[in-house]
């Protein structure tokens, strides 16, 4: 990762930022791309094993978080919560069954305020999560201008469409295909590509200003894949996760017992016992290998719709969000999938690219010509503008309508259930005007995971919200990862906070991997006595941000240096 500095004409840089950074209201068109189970594996967050060169291409003209975070580490929850900058709290949606608009409040999304300023708002695969968490349209039309489009072909995903050993059709976790033998001679992230390039050719010539949202389907399982990409990652230059083992100190209710990826054929074949069986080290690699695979593959989609907006010459005028909805683990700590509060869950690729913002005035703004990376396997790409510091997925909504021209919504009050249109994040609009000097030790996330019980169950990776016995706060900053699993009313939706299942803290200068807990039972009453002078009405957010600072003062890194 390198950060060049340039010395320019101060005149010169103020024009180029002006438009998107200092509020001159130019509306620009959006194109909001979102991954499906994307943890930062591309190779412009630093993965020496990932190939992705049209999304490496996007984040050397854009601006780069490296440090960002979803609010809970699962589909419906998390994408609920970046499109209408609330967190899980505030949506009240844990599980996949309920409807925010109806179970919470009537809360604005991305696209719906978009659309009220005159944008032309459109959805292509899967950006809300589809059935009764979107009211089976995808919040159409409070969000959408037309009716969302998805694949026909995403029919077949659950199907037995995988070609096994025995020459027979198995739902298999690892799926690499002939596409020409599969239905209709396609994929879903194929037809996606091609609805959205017909889409932004409709709009091209278009007076209003469009949003279109594209959610790929991949890297989520099953790997069901062009079987070319596997050749971009030969199985034998794989490696295991650094972690492999589930760590020593890690509390019960904070393992993932991964069931999702269990039922599948090839998975079930293995017969791995539950919950903490590893999966054999030869499977995990071709695990790993497919993932892989399903990144270069979504990112080739990427580039697809990036060289059409090149062709169009829409790249001038158009803000490039991409991003996931949340990561997925590659078998760090024993554990595959999402469900947890590790960073391998949590942390997300953040990257907005600005016209005249995030592209310096010496090169050209747009210019994304399609990179094959079966064909061309050589290419090379540097991060101009990056940010370390720690943010958020609530934070996408009051920067993207900043950056986009249309005003930013205002700030939401403690309860904000009857707030309509709010944000919960904060606009990052200020990281495109200036290079990031220091660490922000106040900058921090919060994330959170529901579980049923404090050992593993068979629904502890999504339980109903009736199941609910135990919620994981986590506040992840510069240094800490602090984790408490504490009681929870799912009738009242109350959390209590003097009911302390388990905690966990990881200094993350001497553990960047988190496998080491540093947090022990005594630490309960340390909270407990800390924080019985605060009034009820303080936040949790506040109230384990305090109890961060009271269990880390005088903690040291591996340098020495006190926090």
């Amino acid at each position: 990762m390198f950060i060049r500095l340039l010395v320019v004409p101060l005149l010169l840089v103020l024009q180029s930022l002006a438009p998107a950074v200092f509020g001159i209201e130019e509306r620009k068109n959006v194109l909001f791309l979102m991954a499906d189970d994307l943890r930062t594996s591309l190779g412009c967050y630093g993965d020496p094993v990932a190939k992705s060169p049209n999304i490496d291409q996007l984040a050397s003209k854009s601006q780069v978080f490296l440090n960002a975070y979803a609010q809970q580490a699962v589909c419906a929850p998390s994408r609920t919560s970046m499109l209408t900058s609330r967190r899980p709290d505030t949506t009240r949606l844990y599980d996949f069954k309920s409807y925010w608009r109806v179970h919470s409040g009537n809360y604005t999304t991305i696209p719906q305020y978009f659309k009220s300023r005159g944008y032309f708002t459109m959805s292509v695969g899967k950006v809300f999560h589809p059935g009764i968490a979107s009211n089976y349209t995808d919040d159409y039309p409070y969000s959408w201008s037309i009716p969302a489009y998805h694949p026909a072909s995403f029919r077949y995903e659950k199907e037995k469409m995988c070609k096994g050993e025995d020459g027979k059709l198995h739902a298999n976790l690892l799926c690499a295909v002939n596409v020409t033998e599969q239905p209709g001679g396609t994929l879903p992230d194929l037809e996606s590509t091609e609805e959205a390039v017909r889409l932004l050719k409709s709009q091209a010539s278009g007076n209003d200003p469009f949003f279109l949202a594209v959610g790929f389907h991949k890297p989520h399982i099953p790997f069901r894949i062009p079987q070319e990409y596997l050749s971009l990652y030969p199985l034998e230059e794989m490696t295991l996760a650094p972690d492999p083992d589930v760590p020593r100190r890690l509390p019960p209710v904070a393992y993932n017992p991964w069931t999702d990826v269990r039922k599948r054929d090839d998975v079930q074949k293995l017969n791995i016992s539950f919950p903490y069986g590893p999966v054999p080290k030869d499977f995990q690699l071709r695990i790993r290998q497919h993932y892989y695979a399903a990144v270069s593959f979504m990112d080739a989609q990427v580039g697809r719709l990036l060289s059409t907006l090149d062709e169009l010459r829409l790249a001038d005028n158009t803000v490039v969000v991409f991003t996931s909805d949340h990561g997925w683990s590659l078998g760090e700590h024993g554990e595959w999938a999402k469900y947890s509060n590790f960073d391998v869950t949590t942390r997300v690729p953040l990257i907005f690219y600005v016209p005249g913002a995030t592209t310096m005035f010496d090169k050209p703004r747009g210019s994304f010509p399609f990179i094959d990376v079966l064909t061309q396997p050589e290419y090379s790409f540097m991060n101009e503008k990056v940010r370390k510091n720690v943010v958020e997925l609530v934070d996408v909504f009051p920067t993207l309508s900043h950056v986009a021209g249309v005003g930013t919504p205002q700030t939401c009050p403690d309860i904000s259930f009857k707030e309509e249109l709010c944000t919960e994040g904060h606009n990052l609009a200020n990281a495109f005007q200036y290079r990031e000097s220091r660490e922000n030790e106040e900058a921090v996330s919060f994330s959170q995971y529901p579980r049923p019980a404090d050992t593993p169950q068979v629904n502890s990776d999504l339980p109903d919200l009736k199941d609910i016995k135990v919620m994981g706060y986590s506040v992840r900053s510069w240094d800490y990862r602090f984790t408490l699993w504490l009681g929870f009313n799912p009738e009242t939706f109350e959390v209590n906070v003097y009911d302390i299942h388990a905690g966990e803290l990881y200094m993350l200068a001497d553990d960047p991997s988190e496998d080491n807990n540093v947090y022990i039972d005594s630490n309960h009453r340390v909270i407990m006595r800390k924080m019985a002078s605060l009034p009820p009405t303080v936040s949790l957010k506040t109230r384990m941000k305090l109890q961060l600072l009271y269990l880390t003062a005088g903690m040291k890194t591996n340098t020495g240096k006190k926090r």
